[in-house]
Formats: C-alpha cells, sequence, structure tokens
C-alpha cells in the first residue's frame, strides 16, 4: 500500500509541489493574522466558577475576566480634588459600552479602581488603548491600568516579538546543525523548506479552528518552535536514510521507495505516537487546554502527511545533490559502523550491568526533586515589568496587595424579585460580609444596597472578597476553598437560595482540580495506547515497557529540574528565569504529553533499526550496535536542532513558556544521551532474546505483519 503511494506522488511530483506551494503561501498569510483570535481565558466549563462569572455577565453587565484595574497616584490631595479625580475615572471609563466603575479606593496616595466590562477578555483587551487615552483626555494624565484585558493586551505584541527572536535563533542553529551534520550539500534545505511548509500548514489549520473555538494566545509560539524542531527532525531521519540507500548504488526512486519502507515508516507511527500522547489533552474539560492539544496533534500530523507526499517529491528533485564533494558532513558517507556511536554501543554491550545500574542510579537521583513540584493556574508576578500593566502589577503588589488585580466575587440568586433590599436578607449579607472579613487572608469585603451590588430585579446581590495574595499563591486557594465552605453554610437568606463564588481565583482552584482530576486517566490512556503502539511497530511486549519506563524517567528529570531552577533559583541568573515556588498548571499536563510523545519518538527511531538488524538476521548484541550506530547519530542530532527552537521559549518574557521550554529542553537532553546512548543498549543487552518475546495470542490480536523489508534481496544488503 505504502508503495503504490509514493509511486504515485513521484508520478505527480509538479502537481504536489505547487500544492504545498499554495499551502505554504496560504498559511503564512493567515498566521499573520492569527493573534486578533486567541486568548489566555482559564474558563472552566461547569464549574462552580462558571457558573458565576455567567450570572455576574447576565445580571451586573460584568465578564470578570474582562475587569481593568485603574490607578492613579496623587500627593496630597484634598476631599474636593479626590472627587474630581473619582469622576474623572468614571468619565473616562465611559469609553467602554456598558462598562461600570467600582468603588474607588484611596490608600497610600494612590486612587484605585476597577472597571468592569461585559465583554470577554478577548474584545475587552481591544477597549485598552482606548481607555488609556481617554484617561488622558480627563487630565489623569498619571493614570494606568492593568488587568487581565490590559496584560492580554500588552502581552500579544511581547510574545510575537519572542516568536521571532526565537525562530531567528531556532533558524541559524538549525542551519549550523545541519550543515554539521549532512555537510556542504543542497540537502540541507530540504529539512529547511520541509519545516516551513508543515508548520504554516498547521497555522492556517489553527486559523481556521479559532474562528468557532477558543485558542490560547501561546499557540503560534508552540506550533512554530515545537513543530520547526520536530519537522526538521523527520525530515533529517528521511534524507540521512535516503543518502544511506544510496550508497548501494541503487536509482534515485528505489532508493526513495526503500528509504519510505523503513524511515518512512518510523516517521508515520512516530508521528502518530506523539499524536496520540498529545490528544489525551482533549480529555480535560477545560478549553485552554484542550485548545494546545489540539494544537499539539496537528503539528505531527501535518509533519507526517509532509513525509508522505512532500518529502519524496523534493529528495527526487535533488538526487544525487544530497552528497558533497566537499565537507561531508557527521553523517557522511563514511560507514556508520566505524563512527563514535558504534564504539559506544560495542564498549556497553560487555559492561552491560554496571552501565545499567550506573545509568539508573545516576538519572533516579536527577529526578528526586520531582516530589517537590507544585503548580498554580498563572504566574501574573512574572509578567515584564517593562509593560505598563506589568509595573501597575508589581506596584500594587507592593503598595495594596496583589489580590485586588483578581477579586472573588460572590453571586447570591435570592430566588425571587424584590427581596435584595429586605431586612432579612440585609442582616445575612451583613453577616456573611463579617465572617469572610474575619479571615487573615482577606484584605477587604466589598458589599452594600447600591447598584453595584444588587441587580435590577433585586433578586441577585454581589460582594467582592478581595484578598492579600496572588492568584497563583497557595494561601489564595486556601481562601477560595474557606470561602466556599462558609457560603455553603450561610444563614439567613431564603429559602431556596443558590450562593456561588467566581472571580479569577476560584477560576484558578476549579482550572487546577480539573487538571489534576483529568491526570490519572490521561496518563492511562497515552501509557495504554503507547504500549500499543509500541508492542505492534516492535513485534514485542518488553520492549514497549521500557520504553514507557525509561519515558517516564526523563519526564521525572524534566520537572525536577523546573523545580531546581524556578523554585530554587539553580542557573536563573544565566538563563534570565524567574524566582517561581509553583510551575504553572497547563505546563505540568502539556510538557508530561509533549515529552513523552517526543521520548518516544526517539526511542521508535533507535528500536525500529534495531527490529530491522534483528530480522536480517542479527543477534541481539548485533541488532544492538547497529541500530545504535545508524541512528544515534542522526538522533542525537535531531535533539540538538529541537532543544535550538525550544530555545527561543527559554530567553523569551513568559514564565510558562520559560517553563515550558527548559523543561523540554532537558528531557529532550536526557533522553537523546544518557537514557538512549547507555540505559537503553544495556538494558538490551540484560534482557536478550526476551526483548523480542511476543506470545502468538497477543501477536493475533494485534495483527502485526512482516518486516517493511519484504525482499530478499534488501535483507541481504543490510546485513
Amino acid at each position: 500500500m505504502l508503495e503504490s503511494w509514493i509511486q504515485r506522488v513521484l508520478r505527480h511530483r509538479v502537481p504536489i509541489l505547487a500544492i504545498w506551494l499554495a499551502i505554504t503561501v496560504v498559511g503564512l498569510m493567515a498566521a499573520a493574522n492569527l493573534n486578533q483570535y486567541l486568548t489566555t481565558s482559564l474558563n472552566v466549563p461547569g464549574s462552580q466558577s462558571e457558573k458565576a462569572n455567567t450570572l455576574l455577565a447576565q445580571h451586573f453587565g460584568e465578564n470578570t475576566e474582562g475587569t481593568f484595574t485603574v490607578i492613579y497616584k496623587y500627593t496630597n490631595a484634598t476631599e474636593a480634588q479626590l472627587g474630581d479625580i473619582k469622576r474623572s475615572l468614571e468619565k473616562a471609563s465611559e469609553v467602554i459600552p456598558g462598562s461600570h466603575i467600582g468603588a474607588q479606593k484611596s490608600l497610600v496616595g494612590t486612587l484605585y479602581t476597577n472597571v468592569t466590562t461585559p465583554f470577554s477578555l478577548v474584545k475587552a483587551a481591544a477597549y485598552t488603548s482606548t481607555l488609556r487615552a481617554a484617561l488622558v483626555e480627563q487630565g489623569l494624565v498619571g493614570a494606568q491600568i492593568t488587568g487581565p484585558p490590559a496584560i492580554e493586551h500588552d502581552v500579544t505584541p511581547v510574545l510575537a516579538r519572542d516568536l521571532q527572536r526565537g525562530q531567528i535563533v531556532a533558524i541559524v542553529l538549525a542551519l549550523l546543525l545541519l550543515l554539521l551534520l549532512l555537510g556542504s550539500t543542497w540537502a540541507i534545505f530540504i529539512p529547511l523548506i520541509f519545516a516551513t511548509a508543515s508548520v504554516a500548514f498547521s497555522l492556517g489549520l489553527i486559523y481556521l479552528l479559532a474562528q468557532r473555538f477558543l485558542m490560547v494566545l501561546y499557540i503560534p509560539n508552540i506550533v512554530e518552535l515545537i513543530g520547526l524542531g520536530l519537522a526538521i527532525d523527520y525530515s533529517l531521519l528521511m534524507v540521512h536514510r535516503y543518502r544511506r540507500e544510496l550508497l548501494n548504488n541503487v536509482d534515485h526512486d528505489v532508493a526513495i521507495m526503500r528509504m519510505m519502507q523503513t524511515a518512512g515508516r518510523t516517521v508515520v507511527l512516530s508521528g502518530l505516537t506523539v499524536s496520540v500522547a498529545l490528544s489525551s489533552l482533549l480529555l480535560v474539560p477545560v478549553p485552554f487546554v484542550r485548545s494546545l492539544g489540539v494544537a499539539g496533534v496537528l503539528t505531527p500530523l501535518v509533519s507526517v502527511i509532509a513525509a508522505l507526499t512532500l518529502q519524496p517529491v523534493l529528495l527526487s528533485l535533488l538526487g544525487e545533490r544530497v552528497f558533497s564533494d566537499g565537507f561531508q558532513g557527521i553523517l557522511g558517507k563514511k560507514d556508520p559502523v566505524l563512527g563514535i556511536w558504534a564504539r559506544l554501543a560495542r564498549w556497553v554491550v560487555p559492561r552491560a550491568k554496571s552501565v545499567c545500574a550506573f545509568s539508573l542510579i545516576v538519572l533516579l537521583l536527577a529526578a528526586s526533586l520531582v516530589f517537590k513540584l507544585e503548580i498554580t493556574p498563572s504566574s501574573l508576578t512574572a509578567i515584564p515589568a517593562n509593560l505598563e500593566s506589568g509595573a501597575v502589577l508589581n506596584d500594587i503588589t507592593k503598595k495594596i496587595g496583589p489580590g485586588v488585580i483578581t477579586p472573588n466575587e460572590i453571586v447570591i440568586n435570592l430566588g425571587s424579585p424584590n427581596l435584595a433590599t429586605s431586612q432579612q436578607v440585609d442582616a445575612a449579607r451583613l453577616a456573611l460580609a463579617t465572617s469572610l472579613s474575619t479571615s487573615p487572608q482577606v484584605f477587604m469585603v466589598a458589599s452594600g444596597k447600591q447598584s453595584d451590588y444588587v441587580d435590577t430585579t433585586g433578586q441577585f446581590i454581589r460582594l467582592y472578597v478581595v484578598g492579600k495574595d496572588a492568584i497563583g499563591d497557595k494561601k489564595t486557594r486556601e481562601l477560595v476553598r474557606n470561602i466556599r465552605t462558609q457560603i455553603q453554610v450561610a444563614k439567613g437568606f431564603p429559602t431556596g437560595t443558590q450562593i456561588y463564588l467566581g472571580g479569577a481565583p476560584a477560576q484558578g482552584v476549579d482550572l487546577i482540580d480539573a487538571i489534576l482530576g483529568s491526570l490519572p486517566a490521561i496518563i492511562f490512556i497515552v501509557l495504554l495506547i503507547a504500549f500499543l503502539l509500541l508492542a505492534r511497530a516492535f513485534r514485542s511486549i518488553v520492549l514497549p515497557i521500557k520504553a514507557i519506563f525509561m519515558d517516564l524517567i526523563s519526564i521525572s528529570i524534566a520537572f525536577s529540574i523546573l523545580v531546581a531552577v524556578f523554585k530554587y533559583g539553580f542557573a536563573s541568573t544565566l538563563l534570565g528565569t524567574y524566582q517561581l515556588d509553583q510551575i504553572e498548571a497547563w505546563v505540568l499536563i502539556f510538557m508530561f504529553a509533549v515529552l513523552f510523545g517526543l521520548s518516544m519518538d526517539y526511542e521508535i527511531f533507535l528500536v525500529s533499526r534495531m527490529r530491522e538488524a534483528k530480522d536480517a538476521g542479527a543477534s541481539n548484541n548485533e541488532a544492538i550496535v547497529t541500530g545504535i550506530a545508524n541512528t544515534s547519530g542522526v538522533v542525537t542530532g535531531a535533539a540538538i536542532i529541537l532543544v535550538g527552537a525550544l530555545s527561543g521559549f527559554v530567553f523569551g518574557h513568559f514564565a510558562g513558556l520559560q517553563e515550558l521550554g527548559i523543561g523540554l529542553a532537558v528531557g529532550i537532553i536526557i533522553d537523546a544521551t544518557i537514557i538512549r546512548g547507555l540505559l537503553l543498549p544495556s538494558s538490551m543487552v540484560l534482557f536478550g532474546r526476551w526483548n523480542w518475546w511476543l506470545p502468538q495470542r497477543i501477536a493475533v490480536l494485534l495483527k502485526v505483519k512482516a518486516s517493511p523489508l519484504e525482499l530478499p534481496e534488501a535483507r541481504l544488503e543490510r546485513r
């Protein structure tokens, strides 16, 4: 089936190239307009916070994610002057349709207030510049704004600049590494063309999906940098195999066919494995995380499509020019069995027990800090201070407290209209507010009979509970749980009264609960599907179990390093990272899925080549050396290229992306070196023939096919 497909592809080279050119151009055009449809909303459908936020929008015209915080510093202002300032703030807020200005508070020479809007985060962010201009027009020249919409507005161009810088770094590093690996040949441009087309296609699909579904602001960065590295990896593996086949003095088309039978199948399986791992994110009932899952599934799948269509066409056009007459590169014409990786494998084989034990001890020690890992819904304290919203946030945090930016909001549905101002409700509301204000974690509680706190029907009332700590702080999460406990036992309200807690802190707690609640199912499903895919690919049940174990080790080390860098400040000055007590929750689950998929990626590259050698009649140890010798160079090179692409995250301005970049880079480096160079071959030596054991019943169940090298002459050439 694959052979007939490749024959058709090679017969239609020109139309396929034209289609990919059109896809690339359209995809890049769509990517240029993608950011306006993206958001950082952390809404959790079906949660108590969503119910509260929905009621706030319906009855108070407020979207909690669309609330600005305005501050204005003054010196020695009289009461009359303060009154003028407050009226100017109210006038300025009128430029946002349907907005409401909250109670103005004055503290330490600073006046601050919240401007609530009925808009979603993305739509409210579009009014940021308008509100800033209105404040100046009202004479409040020193006024500054922050809050989720202002932060969204300010960080979007910074993310774009970070992405551009990351792209430049990634492309330059990729070119240098491809030159080092492949030599001074036109072949170095094939992986870059392949990657550009794949990334453009992925972003075009994301653009279409963003018209109907919530998509996260980080997605372009993730798709472009991870997609770039992954696509180059796949293309490099195939170019390398194509060159090895040409050295057997076969025709170009035959070399392409054999490349697709081997490396092509490996890339398809690898892409499917990465996609399956990331599809597990769709199980999390949070649009933010699901959108990451969608992007994660599309990126490797598009690379697989390119591998089945674009790659063979590009190689057929290049032909013998994949080799250089000058510098041959590390992956040049030299027999790989004479290379450094072959020597390493032959060194490991007779020392398998000691190498395996030493590797395990080192790896497990490196993973020990994983037990110190803590998570947070977001890291508002890590907003760049050179942005107005970030500077204001820092100022408020120092003078007033970070809780002002993201207050808790209690919504009370009394069940019937015109009850809000009754003595019974007033007394119950006051008792609840008094009880809440006694908490040491509460900065203030705001409530009353004014229109800010009572809807027009008199059926709904609300209270603001402003905490002292940031949204991601453990104390804030404790406060949310304490408030929910208190509102459940609140007394004095009419029978049938329903009370909900909303606001960003409650939303953050619901987000963490949703992610942690989904994590066991995600881990189980990912491990099960990975086991089945690898068992079928390797025709073994031992190899998939070992692969999963090794993947979990590399993932644990990656999280352990995140704790060391962000919590304990290890190398933070060198890397320019923030110092945070917790890792962002979305990073936890996304990094697990990506690292698991990528680790499987490298496992498939290596073990598939070992399986191929075994099918050709090699002994267990010979197959190990052959697999390591023929693939470790390209796998390590591919890993370095991917790490280079991820450096764009590390040197950016946002904590979550820094965490993702460092974690993925560490996991990939550990996996491609210590695990694949030492632990994998030594463990395979120890397991001996059991590596290739597959009971007949399981073989029938998995519908295992013969080796892709069906032709006897193909086997002979590879002996």
